[in-house]
């Protein structure tokens, strides 16, 4: 039985992609990195990057230990586009973690009690217990980017959401919540080969959906709201750091790393965790 969207993705390439960008597909190896202006013109080998997760691995570990022996609390927000390599950091990273330690938090859209509550109540139900790190697979910032795009909020209450967030990320933050907000930035080439094989992929045709479909169309209203978001949010107690993800490797040692080095614990070796690289990962002003 065909997918409902099998095709679509192909036919918006053929069709509606801008000409640069079904040149760069066409052209480009496997792995090739698409963006012109992102600073690696090919990813990082797999020896490199299992060498490297390795010693993450074993430092995220001892992290988990000490978060329940201490009763620490940590969340992570993982943002950004479609196909931009949440999912897959979010398993490279708990890869070792116990999963009533490390929850993967992924809420599908709200149901019609939902919709009557305050916007956040539904997130805030699945903030973490003392010794737990909650990881979240799209959150709160649906409002200021995905809603926004498409219309399923209206301006007045996005406007209460970007009034309402800074106050409540401070509050998780005062209460001793260590908040970690990544945003892993995809090229739009890069994007658009990511869903052409998820297309062709039988195994991986159910991430597909309407919403990415219809966004393929809708690049440079996404990028609007998008700068919008992380400029009106991005504050002392709670920095956004974006990490650029054109190569899934690297992006997922830098998540890795930025985490780590924002959490505290028994037996951290900085040595061993090492510092982001500073080419693909930073602050808002790094976003492509």
């Amino acid at each position: 039985m065909p997918h409902p969207f099998d095709g679509l993705i192909t036919q918006y390439l053929q069709e509606s992609a801008p000409e640069e960008i079904r040149h760069a597909i066409k052209h480009g190896k496997e792995d090739d990195i698409l963006s012109e202006s992102y600073p690696y013109r090919e990813r990082i080998s797999k020896k490199q990057y299992k060498k490297k997760m390795a010693a993450l691995q074993c430092q995220i570990v001892r992290m988990q230990a000490d978060l329940r022996k201490t009763g620490k609390r940590v969340v992570v927000v993982f943002e950004g586009r479609d196909a931009a390599g949440k999912g897959g950091t979010i398993d490279a990273m708990r890869e070792n973690l116990n999963p009533r330690v490390a929850n993967v938090v992924a809420l599908a859209a709200p149901n019609d009690r939902e919709q009557g509550e305050w916007y956040f109540q539904r997130y805030i139900r699945r903030l973490p217990a003392g010794g737990e790190m909650a990881l979240f697979d799209r959150s709160w910032y649906n409002r200021g980017v995905v809603e926004k795009v498409f219309g399923f909020c209206h301006d007045t209450e996005r406007e209460r959401f970007f009034h309402q967030v800074p106050q409540l990320e401070k509050m998780l933050v005062d209460d001793g919540i260590t908040l970690v907000k990544l945003w892993l930035n995809v090229g739009r080439a890069e994007q658009l080969r990511r869903f052409l094989a998820r297309e062709s992929d039988p195994l991986k045709q159910w991430k597909l959906s309407q919403i990415d479909v219809e966004g393929l169309r809708r690049w440079d209203e996404y990028t609007k709201a998008i700068d919008e978001t992380l400029s009106r949010t991005h504050s002392p107690e709670a920095p956004w750091t974006i990490i650029r993800s054109d190569d899934k490797r690297r992006a997922r040692i830098a998540a890795m790393q930025t985490l780590l080095n924002r959490v505290d614990f028994d037996g951290k070796d900085i040595g061993k965790i090492g510092t982001p690289d500073p080419e693909i990962c930073g602050g808002p002003e790094l976003r492509d």
